[in-house]
């Protein structure tokens, strides 16, 4: 959901026995700090910046956005074919982050886009009864075993803004929605809500708040699937804490039990939120994210097995000159393989003011340079809203 910057520094515990290329010492590692810092000397690929759009592709004036007033947040892009497909989350009326609806929107050339259709709309109900009043973070997985998209999204209660509460969207539970049409072009649905799979309850980990599940990407490991989400304990002010850990099943259906021995991720010192993960060529697997250490850039990480991640990195996708076009940069909506390590990155912008403001989406070119040396980790910053 709409970000905003916090101060936390989580370590968490890698086994000696992960499958990546490491300096290891005769004596395997003894606390988690060490643990860490094993990781952090792995040879990691590295993203680089080739190209970028230098105006947003998609705005609140875009043909099919007349009705959106504050624009697009989270989501993500996947090519079939020759054709771009984008699920996102418009922020399109009042109240403000709360009324919200997953829309379907396609391009042939990345420029030019068609919005198709609604997904689905929250009530944007502020009594804190609905646990469907804001709806963020849909994310279309495909299904190779049944041959079916299916849709993993967040949603939230909500109430009016009360300090130090964060209750515009909390107890986020993750649904999952199956597309009643099969096969690739089944991506644009329409999908049928089939239950919740991970909510906040006697199961959630300390690490856990009020925000409740923040956000939910389901990628595969062998026969197994892992689920990256985020949380954040929203019930104070400053927050302290806004990371990432892993859930786990054996189908994408469920059950999605939480990964203990790996959470909280050790991924970024400050803020992370929205991960997409990637399958790269070699098997491994790199993780695309929403950051608060550059403004103009979005952060990644990598894993060898898809259970270990390493210390993220800060990717500058929005470099000062003629091409920046937002205020600040809010998240990444997945890495496109383009052929020959290369890969479109689409993502949203925040334009100020409009009266709050808009956020937009756009695009870079980046390219994949395999091992080396392994990407500095993001330096914590000053907390605060």
């Amino acid at each position: 959901m709409v970000k905003r910057r916090v101060l936390f520094f989580a370590v968490a515990l890698f086994s000696a026995a992960a499958a990546c290329t490491v300096e290891r010492s005769s004596a395997q590692p003894q606390t988690r700090q060490e643990t860490v810092a094993l990781v952090a000397r792995a040879s990691h690929p590295t993203l680089v910046l080739v190209s970028q759009y230098k105006e947003p592709v998609i705005t609140v004036h875009s043909p099919g956005a007349e009705d959106n007033k504050y624009g697009f947040e989270d989501g993500r892009v996947v090519k079939i074919a020759d054709t771009y497909h984008l699920i996102t989350t418009e922020m399109f009326t009042e109240p403000f982050s709360v009324k919200t609806r997953i829309g379907y929107w396609t391009s042939a050339d990345r420029v030019h886009w068609t919005r198709v259709s609604t997904l689905f709309v929250s009530s944007g109900d502020q009594t804190g009864k609905d646990p469907r009043a804001s709806l963020w973070g849909p994310m279309p997985i495909w299904n190779e075993k049944n041959g079916v998209w299916e849709l993993f999204y967040v949603a939230y209660r909500s109430q009016p803004q009360t300090e130090p509460r964060w209750l515009l969207g909390y107890e986020g539970r993750i649904w999952r929605a199956v597309s009643q049409t099969k096969g690739p072009t089944g991506i644009g649905g329409p999908y049928k809500d089939v239950g919740v799979v991970l909510e906040p309850g006697p199961l959630s980990e300390a690490w856990e708040g009020l925000q409740g599940t923040d956000s939910f990407f389901p990628y595969q490991v062998g026969d197994i699937w892992f689920g990256m989400y985020g949380t954040a304990h929203t019930e104070k002010h400053p927050v302290t804490a806004w990371q990432l850990g892993l859930a786990s099943a054996p189908d994408l259906a469920g059950p999605w039990k939480r990964y203990p021995q790996a959470n909280p991720l050790p991924i970024e010192p400050v803020f992370a939120e929205n991960p997409i993960v990637t399958r790269l060529n070699d098997g491994t697997f790199m993780a695309v994210y929403d950051t608060d250490n550059d403004p103009n850039a979005i952060g990644y990480t990598w894993s060898a097995d898809g259970i270990h991640w390493a210390p993220g990195a800060t990717l500058v996708i929005q470099p000062n000159g003629t091409g920046k076009w937002a205020n600040e940069i809010t998240t990444p909506l997945g890495l496109i393989p383009e052929g020959r390590d290369t890969f479109t990155i689409f993502y949203t912008g925040r334009i100020k003011p409009n009266p709050i403001y808009s956020e937009s989406i756009g695009f870079v070119t980046v390219k994949l340079e395999p091992e080396r040396a392994s990407p500095s980790p993001s330096a914590p910053q000053k907390n605060g809203p």
